[in-house]
């Protein structure tokens, strides 16, 4: 693949680059409103041609870049659509960097914070040279994507276009995630399933307590919970094949109030991950059955919510090709790692990539020369990224919108 050596990321970017991201995650907020760290990047891309977006769902962003350049064929821009999610996680901070978070038990532990500021940059490479793109790029700034769906609520609210808005779908999407345990300045990606649905399992086995030296005298739940938890592993290894994997996990059981007293009830709270729609809706249908079946063998009940969470994530073959094709142009053969298998955390970009044919990849953000594998990972109180691979970032995600825009001219 030709690279145009624009998609370069200048140093006056990557500091820019730098700066915002630091200044995000000081101050991280939750969920589907995020107006300090809003603020921030219309400030921060305020002196730029950009046409911005808001919904009533949230306080997510698009800013459209309409290049000036004459698209030939039959005269229809191309649109690219590049994606950065905004929000924190509810946990302490403990890397004790200088830009630490301010608010108390909140903290940047996925890298959400460097998502914006790479997209941030992208935005000023590419509208250096609007007067050469002949196309269009919508720059997705998403709130709400660790569990509250915020890409879906944006898809509604018609920020990215779609039936009853008045423009087209972009023809092509993409997102970067960054990696802390993976190495330094390595681009991943696969086609296919690269992350998996989600949803969350909630059972209640309901029995009938009483005295703990009279457990004849009651129906006890707490071993019929034990049973449904230890089945549902057996579920998981005999009823379906290893080659569509799930995992279901109960993390979190709640029941009784003290050593002597049966409770009445036992409540379990987990997590259910699958590699494709099919599986996924079995996995809900044998879960449930399980459960009901186990509590009523021993004269008991038990009721399963599920949660519905995200879905697969699932990357077009042809973006994936055209982002090694990218990355290897740009950074050179061995900045590209085609990934063997999928990673069984979720993504709710797959709600964007089920309207429109692209890919999620991810950054190795490792400190150079660091052993990698041992990293803090994503999630971790004492997260960390090497800043120094951010510009690469950028220009990554700013070369994949100029490359679709050029290749599909003529």
């Amino acid at each position: 693949m030709t690279v145009s050596l624009t998609t370069r990321c200048p140093s006056d970017v990557a500091e820019r680059i730098v700066a915002l991201r630091r200044a995000i995650h000081a101050e991280p907020e939750l969920g589907l409103h995020t107006p300090m760290t809003r603020d921030k990047i219309r400030a921060a891309l305020a002196d730029l041609p950009l046409e911005w977006a808001e919904g009533p769902s949230t306080t997510g962003l698009v800013a459209t870049l309409k290049g000036t350049g004459v698209p030939s064929g039959d005269g229809r821009a191309p649109c690219v659509l590049l994606r950065g999610d905004m929000d924190a996680l509810p946990m302490p901070e403990e890397t004790g960097l200088d830009f630490a978070s301010t608010i108390p038990g909140v903290m940047h532990a996925c890298g959400h914070d460097a998502h914006v500021a790479m997209l941030a940059g992208a935005a000023r490479i590419l509208c250096g040279m609007a007067d050469s793109l002949a196309g269009e790029v919508r720059f997705m700034f998403q709130p709400g994507e660790e569990g509250w769906h915020g890409a879906r609520f944006m898809l509604d609210d018609g920020l990215l276009g779609g039936e009853g808005t008045g423009r087209p779908l972009p023809d092509v999407a993409y997102a970067l995630h960054v990696m802390p345990n993976a190495r330094h300045g390595v681009i991943a990606g696969r086609a296919g399933a690269i992350m998996a649905s989600a949803d969350e399992l909630r059972i209640t086995v309901t029995g009938r307590g009483g005295h703990a030296s009279m457990p004849h005298d009651t129906l006890d739940p707490m071993p019929i919970a034990a049973e449904i938890v230890t089945a549902i592993q057996t579920m998981v290894a005999r009823r379906f094949p290893v080659f569509d994997p799930v995992v279901v996990t109960i993390a979190k059981l709640e029941a009784g109030s003290t050593h002597n007293v049966i409770p009445d009830h036992v409540r379990m709270r987990g997590t259910m991950r699958s590699l494709s729609a099919g599986n996924r809706l079995r996995l809900r249908e044998e879960v449930t059955a399980l459960a009901a079946g186990i509590a009523g063998a021993h004269g008991l009940a038990a009721e399963v919510e599920i949660i519905e969470g995200f879905p697969v994530t699932l990357c077009d073959e042809g973006a994936v090709d055209f982002g090694e094709g990218l990355a290897q142009g740009l950074f050179g053969d061995e900045s590209f790692e085609r990934l063997a298998n999928p990673i069984m955390g979720a993504e709710d970009f797959a709600y964007v990539l089920e309207k429109v044919p692209g890919a999620m990849f991810f950054l190795g953000v490792a400190g150079e020369g660091e052993d990698w594998a041992h990293c803090c990972g994503i999630h971790s109180t004492r997260m960390m990224i090497d800043e120094s691979v951010m510009p690469r970032g950028a220009a990554f995600l700013a070369g994949l919108a100029e490359s679709y825009i050029a290749s599909q001219q003529g």
